[in-house]
């Protein structure tokens, strides 16, 4: 691993002005690929594949058992993974031994998953394979504040933002048409988020800090809290980033089901995967082209505005016309909201980060907001089906919340 042996605590806290080169990015991109291949793709495919061959009768509960607890555990490390990066003082940097040790972690996970005969251990892997990718997350987004100018930072975000859809899609394709075998599977996902991450951080640099005393571990779980009092611009852009996650989430989530029993197609596995090309199409299109404008014009704001319109708008057609026409029309439009918001709601989350030393732990508490509506979006989407109008509620309800985001980001200050 390549480090800034000379950079100091004050190199390393320093606002970066010099531009990232395209290497760099490439870099960053492809490690954000191999985590989301990581993460995304056993949800998809391999983890209700594995709960129905262990109980086949309650495969839901079980499915929804794993993942649930899997997000808890995503909760709590990342936040936790970031303040430990923030403090590390390795010869290799404080990042990259954090990047590389989550996703090897990970690769220990897969293997359990793959070697899983019940329930237990399934849940068991499934933990450990979260707390490795969470950690190698949690440093990965740091990267964009330690390195990219704010100047260059939407444009870099649009494209660390569009590979979460990029590794879902290559994943799913690796994993159904070119693997064997769940147990296969898993091995494939560790095996490529570790070569993904040690690329990173062989041929990247990583700032080296000055070691320093060991802070006792209950200050060190104090300083987790970020408090909205203190720093109200980071607790309204929070809010407005979990809003536009549980928005997304219920738009994506129950599209299947909603093409089976109100669009009424006769495929509607194949009507999904259309959806879905489409809708990451636009996502990509979204990032790479306002992340360039919003870079030009120093701004943030008005584009995440126009995106939370987008995304509102998208949802809200399908609660007035549930066809397969307007299906397709609302995958364009709430992909390419979306889109917009991965660049730049990302850069701008990471102006309003508290603390230059706390980067990686507040990033954390973000990317909490990116796990929460794994949990939460189930919850509510039961609720809402059963007792507030179906799928026209359901898509009612995504639409207000994905506005709420717009109205907490009005409320922050230190960034136009």
């Amino acid at each position: 691993m390549r480090s800034d042996a000379g950079d100091g605590t004050a190199g390393a806290l320093a606002e970066p002005v010099t531009p990232v080169r395209a290497g760099w990015i490439a870099l960053l991109f492809l490690a954000n690929i191999g985590l989301w291949f990581a993460l995304i793709t056993p949800i998809q495919v391999l983890l209700p594949q594995q709960a129905a061959l262990l109980d086949a009768a309650h495969k839901e509960t079980v499915f929804g058992v794993v993942t649930g607890v899997g997000a808890l555990v995503s909760a709590l490390v990342n936040p936790l993974a970031g303040m430990a990066s923030d403090r590390t003082a390795s010869r290799f940097g404080r990042r990259h031994p954090w990047t590389v040790g989550g996703a090897l972690t990970a690769m220990v996970g897969f293997v359990l998953l793959a070697g899983a005969t019940d329930i237990v251990l399934m849940t068991f892997g499934w933990c450990v394979v979260q707390a490795g990718l969470n950690a190698t997350l949690a440093a990965l987004t740091a990267a964009l504040p330690d390195r990219v100018p704010v100047r260059q930072r939407a444009r870099v975000s649009g494209f660390v933002g569009i590979t979460q859809i990029g590794g879902t899609l290559l994943g799913t394709i690796v994993v159904t048409t070119m693997v064997a075998g769940v147990g296969a599977g898993y091995l494939v996902c560790g095996g490529f988020v570790v070569l993904c991450a040690l690329a990173f951080a062989t041929r990247t640099p990583d700032a080296v800090l000055p070691a320093r005393p060991a802070e006792p571990f209950t200050r060190s779980l104090r300083r987790i809290w970020v408090s909205p009092r203190r720093h109200p611009d980071f607790g309204y852009a929070w809010l407005g980033h979990f809003c536009t996650q549980v928005g997304n989430a219920l738009g994506v989530m129950y599209l299947l089901f909603f093409l089976t029993d109100v669009v009424r197609l006769p495929d509607p596995e194949a009507g999904l995967r259309t959806a879905m090309v489409i809708y990451a199409v636009a996502v990509v299109f979204g990032a790479v082209l306002t992340g360039k404008l919003s870079d030009r014009t120093g701004r943030r704001k008005p584009y995440i505005y126009a995106s939370v319109l987008l995304m509102s708008a998208a949802v809200g057609l399908l609660v007035c016309w549930q066809t397969w026409t307007a299906t397709m029309i609302a995958a364009v439009t709430l992909g390419f909201g979306f889109g917009v918001y991965a660049a730049v709601g990302l850069a701008l989350l990471t102006q309003v980060l508290p603390t230059a030393s706390a980067r990686a732990k507040d990033l954390g508490i973000v990317n909490i907001a990116n796990s929460l509506p794994q949990v939460i979006t189930p919850l509510v989407a039961t609720v809402v089906l059963a007792y507030l109008g179906g799928y026209r509620g359901l898509y009612a309800v995504a639409a207000i919340v994905t506005l709420a985001a717009g109205v907490f980001i009005s409320r922050v200050r230190s960034v136009s």
